[in-house]
Formats: C-alpha cells, sequence, structure tokens
C-alpha cells in the first residue's frame, strides 16, 4: 500500500547499489508454480492486439532492492530477462545518491541499450513538497528535482513523476503545488522532460483537486501518472478511512496522463486483482485516448513480488486485448 511506501522509503538507507544480485534458480525470482505469459516467447504474444504497451516499475520489486538481494544497476537486464519487459520506471529511492552520478548512468543506458530496454520516467520522492506553504521550503523542494529531470534527460526518459504535497488546507496546498509544480516544469520544458504528478496520498489522490492543479500550471510538459489504487486521501490506523472513488479519479486524471499505473495488491482464483476492475479502469483509459506504457506495480504480500509481476502481466494482457476491440 502506498503508506507502506512512504514508510519504507522513510526508514531505509540507500546502500544497496553495490549489494550483490542473486538471480540463481534458489534467489527471489523463481519460477511461479503455474506457467503465466510472462514465461511464453513474444511471438505467442499479441502485443498489437492491445491498445497500450506494458512497462515494469521498479517499486514492483522494493522488498529485493532494498534488502540487496538485488542491485538498481541490474535493472532494465531484469525486466528483459525475467519478465519480457521492454520498458522500466526508476525509482530514485534505489539509487538516490546517484542522480549526478555519470558513471552509473552511463552504465545503466549502456544496459538499456544491449537489453532494447527504453527507459520511460523516474518516480522522484524524498526531495521535499511542491505543496510546501514556506516559500523557501518550496523553492527548495523544486531545486531538488533539477538533478533528476538532468538524470532523466541522460537515461532517455520522457518525464519525472513527483508528488503534489504540502500541510494546509485544500486550497492553501493547492495554490502552493500550482506555484511549485509550475517552476519545476520550467525546467523540465528547457529540457524537454515532463513532469507528471502521481494520485499518491493526501489531497493528490482526489481526482477533481489534482486536475484542477494540472489545468491550472497549464504546460504542456505537466501532467499526471495514474495510478489504480492510489486514491486513499486519509489513513487512520486501520488502514484508509476516506477514499476518493477510483473510477471517477481516473476519469478526471486520464486526460492530463503521459502514463499510467496498474497498480496491485492481491488477486482471486480466476487471476483479477480483488480491488480494481481492470477492465473498467483500462475501458477509461483507452477512452481518454491514451496509447502509451502502462506500468506494472505490484504491491502486495500474499504472492512473492516475482509471482505479483508475472500475476499482473498476465492480466493485462488477457483483459488488454478485449477492451481494445470492444
Amino acid at each position: 500500500m502506498e503508506a507502506s511506501r512512504r514508510k519504507s522509503i522513510k526508514k531505509i538507507g540507500y546502500t544497496v547499489i553495490g549489494a550483490p544480485a542473486i538471480l540463481s534458480a534458489g534467489s527471489l525470482l523463481h519460477s511461479c508454480s503455474k506457467p503465466s505469459s510472462a514465461d511464453k516467447s513474444e511471438s505467442e504474444i499479441d502485443a498489437s492486439s492491445m491498445f497500450f504497451s506494458i512497462s515494469l516499475a521498479q517499486w514492483s520489486l522494493h522488498r529485493a532492492f532494498f534488502d540487496g538481494t538485488l542491485k538498481a544497476i541490474d535493472f532494465p537486464s531484469i525486466a528483459r530477462k525475467e519478465y519480457g519487459i521492454d520498458a522500466v520506471e526508476y525509482v530514485n529511492a534505489f539509487f538516490f545518491d546517484k542522480a549526478r552520478d555519470t558513471e552509473f548512468l552511463t552504465e545503466l543506458k549502456n544496459q538499456c541499450d544491449s537489453e532494447g530496454v527504453r527507459s520511460l520516467l523516474i518516480m522522484c520522492d524524498r526531495e521535499g513538497n511542491l505543496g510546501d506553504l514556506d516559500d523557501a521550503a518550496r523553492n527548495t523542494a523544486v531545486e531538488n528535482h533539477y538533478k533528476w529531470v538532468d538524470a532523466a534527460k541522460f537515461l532517455g526518459c520522457h518525464s519525472i513523476r513527483v508528488n503534489a504535497a504540502g500541510e494546509g488546507t485544500a486550497e492553501e496546498v493547492k495554490s502552493a503545488a500550482i506555484e511549485g509544480l509550475g517552476k519545476l516544469t520550467e525546467y523540465g520544458a528547457q529540457n524537454e522532460i515532463n513532469v507528471i504528478v502521481e494520485n499518491h496520498g493526501g489531497y493528490s489522490s482526489d481526482g477533481s483537486w489534482l486536475s484542477d492543479v494540472i489545468r491550472s500550471v497549464n504546460s504542456p510538459f505537466c501532467g499526471t501518472l495514474p495510478d489504480f489504487g492510489n486514491f486513499c486521501i486519509e489513513r487512520g490506523e486501520d488502514g484508509c478511512i476516506n477514499e476518493y472513488d477510483r473510477y471517477l479519479g481516473m476519469e478526471q486524471l486520464m486526460p492530463f496522463a503521459k502514463g499510467v499505473s496498474a497498480k496491485s495488491h492481491e488477486f482471486d482464483e480466476s487471476g483479477n486483482e480483488i480491488y480494481s476492475d481492470y477492465s473498467k479502469i483500462l475501458k477509461i483509459v483507452r477512452d481518454a485516448g491514451f496509447r502509451g506504457y502502462i506500468g506494472i506495480e505490484y504491491e502486495g504480500s500474499k504472492l512473492s513480488e516475482n509471482e505479483g509481476i508475472k500475476a499482473t502481466k498476465a492480466l493485462l494482457e488477457r483483459v488488454g486485448p478485449g477492451i481494445s476491440g470492444s
């Protein structure tokens, strides 16, 4: 869940880059007990029948990256070799001190080129609140993101994903977020890198609020990264106590989308995600005219990360062709 993402990022350091990767048969990336579409050859999957392509969000393997089982530098190779996926979405938490490390970025880029993998975006956290009501703190947050714009450009990404967060009333944070995002977007535009906002908790999980923010920034370089499952506005001790309608939220955010995240947690016996109706959401995505990449972002615990990624990929590949033809 999104609370777990924020908690993990806050509590865990960034020393996993140099940890050994384990990709043997006994490692985390073991084969599923049931064959999935991820195990099929590319010729067996008719990708042309889907209106979207599939990418892999690095967060789907966050436990393995955080505990050092996997190395961040190997992510493009993992996406291609383990899952047959040719586009990736990075998370800055796994190489937080590498934004200006040309050697690291060059190696990452070369690996993408070697594997035939496309770098799409960098998800950026822990760089301050772009909706901070304090002018100085907000400006610092904006400037903290500049290096990730530069890194995204170096890697060939189209966007960085940011958060429109802040403390205050909805209107106060909205005003501050418009200013902060606007300033960061100016820098992004100069480098032809989009600044896109995910519904990521708090006010940003209110589809109406976030769409108003993006509309007010009013730049072709500022958009959204709608996430199927991140519509909890307020959490309590026992979970979400104020959740926005995810289908309405997707409808409101899709007109500004430059990417989409297929969040998944748990699956039923038929392979359907139990919290999100993928057929219904994919129809919303298609009807909005989106024809780009949808990123797998598995965040569950009942399946292993490996199995969860494959289950999400299989679901997208099963449902996607039917949506395209309806």
